[in-house]
């Protein structure tokens, strides 16, 4: 049996350790340690939002959208870079997919698309859901890439390259695989990827503040401007943050890129209270999913017996505690996030970043504690 260190080295997959500070309690603790990131430049600007049972019962934001110009971050409003938060949204996009009988999870890739280049392993939607398909990883400045690819056009930056591992082996997260799958989708559907998550899930959720990246040509071509939550041509882009990196000197505006073709792993742009509903919305089974369905993707995958802490989709594991919980980490150039949901305690948390990964996950993970800390008083 191979050991699962690689596995446990995932920040998407290993369990999250967390923090308690015994000198304050509950809310107050928690809007103490925020005020204190900012304070000591650990974050240009942050918006948080957790609500319990469905109620808000923390809402607020930290430091700065625009360090320039000094415009405060909104936590209804503001809308950030989620990264790997996209991954859950297109997930549920996926398994409605599943549930009209449009796509079949364990059914080869290349049925999807017959002419992506043939590998030497076969491997299924599952497979690259639950990122055991064996694509590779970033190479280079693909991480940074800033040219006005399709999702099918994106294929072309690693379609040609051969699989790390035979299919269902090893666990190697990626947001490549959800390039694919959402390419798998479009042909599946017959329609463009990002009009099949406004229909299916984004509308019906009220996620108005939840978009994708300025338009591409061939969008305007098709002409969905008004089905589609564009940026760039709506009110929405004055809500949008700048987008920062830190350095050794403070932060500095983060690279230019262009996120469209891998909208599905990374793309999405969001506020702190839209994820928070997308949270919500599981636990008040307004996710019109059947339960048989939504436990394939709410179930972490095994790989020779290991727990990978992953679903399809999803992140699902415990933290350090032994709470249960769903959901994801992001981080992409000039935003991080945060998204967990707590069936048992009924709990969501919904926090969003205007940087890229600033090294304060253990700050943010005692954040969390003290909401446990204020139900458990």
């Amino acid at each position: 049996m191979k050991p699962i260190l690689k596995y446990l080295k995932n920040i998407f997959a290993a369990k999250r350790v967390l923090v308690d500070d015994t000198q304050l309690s509950g809310l107050v603790n928690a809007d103490f340690l925020l005020q204190e990131l900012i304070k000591h430049n650990k974050a240009p600007g942050i918006a948080i939002t957790v609500l319990k049972d469905g109620k808000s019962i923390f809402q607020k934001g930290y430091g700065y959208a625009d360090l320039e110009q000094k415009q405060f971050i909104h936590p209804k409003k503001t809308i950030f870079r989620i990264a790997s938060v996209s991954k859950p949204v297109a997930a549920t996009a996926l398994a409605y997919m599943v549930q009209d009988g449009l796509i079949d999870i364990d059914e080869s890739f290349y049925t999807y698309l017959p002419d992506y280049p043939k590998k030497e392993w076969d491997f299924t939607i599952r497979h690259l859901a639950s990122h055991t398909a064996g694509i590779r990883v970033y190479k280079g400045k693909e991480y940074g890439l800033n040219e006005p690819l399709s999702i099918k056009e994106g294929l072309d930056i690693f379609k040609n390259d051969p699989l790390v591992y035979e299919p269902g082996t090893e666990y190697l997260y990626n947001s490549f695989d959800w390039v694919m799958i959402s390419a798998a989708m479009q042909e599946a559907s017959g329609i463009p990827f990002e009009e099949y998550v406004q229909e299916k899930v984004l509308n019906p959720l009220g996620m108005k503040n939840t978009c994708i990246p300025k338009s591409h040509s061939d969008l305007n071509q098709r002409q969905t401007g008004e089905d589609v939550n564009f940026i760039s041509t709506s009110e929405k882009q004055d809500l949008v943050t700048k987008f920062y990196t830190k350095g050794i000197t403070g932060f500095r505006k983060a690279i230019p890129v262009d996120n469209f073709y891998k909208l599905a792993g990374g793309g999405y742009l969001s506020s702190s209270e839209d994820i928070a509903k997308f949270g919500q919305a599981f636990l008040d089974k307004k996710v019109e999913i059947s339960e048989e369905i939504l436990n394939q993707f709410l179930t972490s995958q095994q790989v020779e017996g290991n727990s990978t802490y992953y679903g399809l989709g999803w992140q699902v594991s415990e933290d350090a505690k032994g709470r249960k919980f769903f959901g994801h980490v992001g981080n992409g150039v000039g935003g991080y996030a945060n998204f967990f949901v707590y069936p048992e305690e009924q709990l969501v948390f919904s926090i969003l970043i205007n940087c890229t990964d600033p090294k304060i996950q253990q700050e943010l993970d005692a954040v969390i504690n003290c909401f446990f800390d204020e139900i458990d008083s």
